[in-house]
């Protein structure tokens, strides 16, 4: 078990259920080091649909009540106070320098990347008012020097203190079942509608999830910018994606725009 605090300051740890932060368990019931709570920050893509993927659903419900069982502590979950569509669909004023009475849509070149701002970074600010004045535990393994900045005297990584690698934060994790499917390659990592993922995510989102993907086609539909900053649309992929199927070509590196002979843009 991991003992609780006995100073009156509150000990967190923020939780992403990757496999750094959920070996952080393992190494404070090794350092039996104090811990009061367990938060973890969610966006959602609409009112009723995650931006989880899933699997990722599935292991992050399972990863609570496994947690609730071995440690006694319930995992806390805080989520921004508007949903990725809201945000999408938020109105610019006519104050706004640019498209003024117009949608934001997606949001790589509007304001920036809002989806990062307004959405993760407001459910995580949240957690922390939470918590404020106490000590956070953040997933940093002994490997991971580059990331040393982030801590300090309020915020501490029990795997630098133990000695952990990122190696042995998937072994902890693989030996108490708590390792996260985008580890087994069975879901990837990240929102499902994130215009930064790769082409083959996008492939298996449309071949996987349809009902999603028709989301996906709608959003693209009503938005002002484009969904990737070459000029490429949803729609874009669509067609793409329609014309590997009937072999019309490729779907690896060789593939070129200009294959689809007019049907998407050309780049």
């Amino acid at each position: 078990m991991i003992p609780k605090s006995s100073d009156g300051k509150c000990r967190v740890l923020s939780l992403s259920y990757g496999k750094d932060s959920m070996a952080c368990l393992g190494a404070l019931e090794e350092l039996q080091w104090p811990l009061d709570r367990i938060v973890t920050a969610d966006v959602w893509a609409t009112d009723t649909i995650p931006a989880d993927l899933p699997p990722m659903m599935e292991f992050k419900d399972y990863a609570d009540k496994a947690i609730k069982k071995r440690y006694g502590i319930e995992v806390e979950h805080y989520r921004s106070r508007r949903t990725y569509e809201e945000r999408f669909y938020c109105v610019r004023t006519e104050r706004a320098k640019k498209r003024p009475g117009m949608i934001y849509g997606w949001p790589f070149s509007v304001t920036g990347a809002w989806c990062n701002s307004d959405l993760k970074m407001d459910a995580i600010r949240a957690c922390r008012k939470s918590y404020a004045g106490g000590i956070e535990y953040i997933g940093i393994a002994v490997d991971e020097s580059n990331r040393y900045h982030n801590l300090s005297d309020t915020k501490l990584s029990p795997l630098v203190e133990i000695g952990w690698t990122e190696a042995d934060c998937l072994a902890w994790c693989e030996k108490n079942s708590l390792l996260s499917p985008i580890y087994t390659q069975s879901a990837r990592g990240g929102c499902w509608f994130c215009h930064n993922q790769g082409v083959q995510q996008l492939r298996l989102l449309r071949k996987q999830y349809p009902d999603l993907w028709a989301l996906l086609l709608k959003w693209d539909a009503d938005s002002p910018v484009t969904f990737h900053a070459d000029g490429h649309t949803v729609h874009d992929f669509n067609k793409r994606f329609e014309a590997e199927e009937k072999g019309i070509v490729p779907n690896d590196r060789t593939f070129r725009w200009s294959m689809l002979n007019g049907q998407a843009n050309s780049n």
